[in-house]
């Protein structure tokens, strides 16, 4: 069987680099990927295939040639995204379940990595959240948790009835740069959303609820070595795992940083925004798993990250009067 790893949904934020991490270990990497997020191009390195995954036919004659894939094409945004648009997420993703988990299991994939989201833990009430604690936890209320879900479901089914060897893996919190801040608050995630604003010299500066939210932010690129781990690992077949960092930072703590690294002056003000329904208020995961199993643990700095991010944003040509 071949070599040829498939990346679907390659040319997207975590998608990419993953790409990037696949081809820098040298592997034959095939991205399938239809250019419908904002800013998406094809990676370098890697053949490309702009097809729509929803078409089960399509998906079928993409995956030929290929014995494992990593799956990532979904219908994502910040929370904002999630409240508008709750019915295009579910059925958008499921379909694309559907058509990937198919063509996986007709091919025979050696292994299909699921990148799932720290968002099936978003009822959880038990820190840090284990893998293990999934199946007591409430179900996710979000459309985008939800869906999810769904897709480790779909991993547990097609591996009972078809055979197929999967890996679950669950991000928490990624961020990174090449992923662009949105124009309206909770459209995008909170760090490039946060960058933008302070960018453009906002003040007091937005925050969605009382800034007392905490989250583990983690490196797409630490990210994407920890995908690239559970489809090499004998040990993670058909098993599940948690990449993120344990370090809890509040977002009023994020904000405060972000406005020293944009070379703000003066104090930091804040404008509370009424948060979205179901905005969680505590993400935390338990990563020992990953560690003992995959190896893997996360190792870029919060503020190297940040800093490179602010960087990225600064030049990316998104601010509309960004300072010095």
């Amino acid at each position: 069987m071949s070599d040829t790893v498939l990346v679907t949904g390659g040319c997207g934020f975590i998608g990419s680099a993953v790409v990037q991490e696949l081809v820098a270990q040298g592997m034959r990497v095939r991205v399938l990927d239809d250019l419908s997020k904002e800013g998406a191009t094809p990676p370098a390195g890697a053949e490309h295939r702009p097809i729509d995954l929803t078409d089960a036919s399509a998906t079928r004659k993409a995956f030929e040639g290929a014995s494992r894939a990593v799956h990532l094409a979904a219908k994502i945004g910040g929370i904002g995204y999630f409240h508008k648009h709750p019915a295009t997420i579910l059925s958008e993703n499921n379909k694309l379940c559907s058509s990937v988990f198919e063509a996986a299991s007709a091919c025979r994939f050696e292994r299909l990595v699921y990148v799932s989201s720290s968002m099936v833990f978003e009822s959880a009430t038990r820190f840090p959240c284990r893998e293990e604690d999934l199946d007591a936890c409430p179900s996710p209320v979000t459309a985008y948790g939800l869906s999810k879900f769904i897709g480790e479901r779909y991993c547990r089914a097609f591996a009972e009835e078809f055979g197929l060897s999967y890996a679950i893996v669950r991000p928490f919190n990624a961020y990174g740069p090449n992923e662009y801040p949105g124009e309206e608050i909770g459209e995008s995630h909170v760090i490039p959303d946060l960058i933008k604003k302070l960018l453009e010299g906002a003040d007091p500066l937005s925050v969605l609820g009382d800034g007392n939210q905490t989250r583990c932010f983690t490196h797409v690129r630490d990210l994407a070595r920890g995908i690239r781990l559970a489809l090499q690992a004998d040990a993670a077949r058909n098993d599940d795992f948690n990449l993120g960092t344990a370090v809890e930072t509040p977002v009023r703590d994020l904000a405060a940083s972000l406005w020293t690294m944009t070379g703000r002056k003066g104090v930091l003000r804040l404008k509370h925004e009424k948060p979205f329904r179901h905005d969680v208020r505590r993400r935390v995961p338990d990563v020992s798993k990953a560690k003992r199993v995959l190896g893997w643990e996360p190792k870029i700095p919060l503020d190297d990250g940040l800093r490179e991010v602010v960087e990225w944003i600064r030049r990316s040509g998104r601010i509309a009067s960004a300072r010095a």
